[in-house]
C-alpha cells in the first residue's frame, strides 16, 4: 500500500493532507485531545515525528498537524497511529475526568469517518478514564469497506448487526456474513475488515475489550 511517506513530491504530499484533513468529520472537541494524546505517547516513547512517520505510514506533515490540533484526523490516520505506538485506539481519545457519572448525548458524540465517508465509528463511552472496555456505534454505507489494522495483544471485539448486512474478514479466513440480529466475536489482534455488501446502509454496535487498561 502506497502510503504518504512514499509520495514524490511536496506538491503531492500537500494534496494527500489536504484531502484527508477535508475528509475527516471528527467532533471539534476531539481535535485537541488526539493531538495531546499523540504527542504525550509519542514523547514518552521516545519517538520523533520523522521515525513515528516512518512506522505508521502518515506524513510526518500530517502527523505536525495532528500534534498541534491544526487537523482533524481521520478514523484510518488514526489506527495507523495507534498501531505504531502498539496502544489500543481508544488511547488517542483519552481525556482525564474525575465525574463518576456522565451523560453522553447525541449531538455531542465524538464521531470518525473513514477517508471516504463510508465508514464511521462513535463513541458511546466517556472516553475519559482508564478503562478495558470500549463501547462503539458504526456504521456503513452501501458498498462500504473498512479495513483495520492490528490492535494490541489480546483485544477482542464482539459485534452485533442492528440494521443492513455486513460482511466480517478476520485475518485470512473466509468472510462471516451478518445479518440484523447476528452477533460475532473474535480476536482484534490480526487484520479484520467491515464490509456492507448491500445497497442499504448497516448499522453496528461494537464492544472492544482490551487485555490492558487502556487510558492511565
Amino acid at each position: 500500500m502506497t502510503t504518504e511517506a512514499d509520495l514524490a513530491s511536496v506538491a503531492e504530499l500537500d494534496e494527500r493532507i489536504e484531502t484527508e484533513t477535508a475528509s475527516a468529520d471528527a467532533s471539534t472537541d476531539l481535535v485537541p485531545i488526539v493531538g495531546a494524546n499523540l504527542r504525550r505517547l509519542r514523547t514518552k516513547r521516545g519517538l520523533s515525528l520523522e521515525r513515528l512517520s516512518k512506522l505508521s505510514g502518515v506524513s510526518r506533515a500530517m502527523l505536525s498537524q495532528v500534534e498541534l490540533a491544526y487537523s482533524a484526523p481521520t478514523i484510518n490516520v488514526i489506527w495507523r497511529i495507534a498501531h505504531a505506538l502498539e496502544v489500543p485506539f481508544g488511547a488517542l481519545l483519552t481525556v482525564k475526568d474525575a465525574s463518576p457519572t456522565r451523560v453522553l448525548r447525541a449531538a455531542d458524540g465524538k464521531v470518525l469517518t473513514s477517508h471516504d465517508g463510508s465508514f464511521s465509528s462513535r463513541a458511546l463511552f466517556p472516553v475519559n478514564a482508564p478503562r478495558r472496555t470500549e463501547f462503539y456505534e458504526l456504521c456503513i454505507q452501501p458498498r462500504g469497506l473498512e479495513k483495520a489494522a492490528p490492535h494490541a495483544a489480546g483485544t477482542l471485539e464482539n459485534l452485533v448487526v442492528v440494521e443492513g448486512s455486513t460482511l466480517i474478514t478476520v485475518g485470512h479466513a473466509a468472510p462471516e456474513r451478518l445479518e440484523a440480529g447476528d452477533a460475532i466475536l473474535f480476536q482484534a489482534d490480526v487484520p479484520h475488515s467491515y464490509e456492507n455488501p448491500a445497497g442499504t446502509p448497516a448499522r453496528l454496535y461494537l464492544v472492544m475489550h482490551y487485555a490492558q487498561e487502556v487510558g492511565s
